[in-house]
């Protein structure tokens, strides 16, 4: 997965039912394969966490999405803080609507 990639939710977690749309908002080295990428994304109610590639397949399901606005697929992340500030502002709006 990559940044700005659309996923669903296998299972009721972070306060959200299956189903529930997440953008991947970050990618990091996985911390049980080092060659592999976990990811971080947030869901519509502005939660977010941490998925290892063992976790990826067990809760989260890629979704086809025709078109990704280009400022999602280039998200920055800085820092939770400011993915919260950015929810806030509405920045994630366009994929959740």
């Amino acid at each position: 997965m990559k940044v700005g990639d659309v996923v669903t939710l296998n299972t009721e977690m972070l306060g959200c039912r299956p189903g529930t749309r997440g953008v991947v908002f970050n990618t990091y080295q996985d911390f049980d394969d080092s060659s592999k990428e976990g990811v971080q994304v947030i869901f519509e109610n502005g939660n977010y966490d941490g998925f290892s590639v063992t976790d990826q397949k067990l809760f989260l399901q890629d979704e086809y999405v025709t078109y990704i606005p280009f400022f999602v697929r280039e998200y920055k992340f800085e820092n939770v803080m400011k993915v919260s500030q950015d929810f806030e502002n509405g920045f994630w709006d366009e994929i959740f609507r």
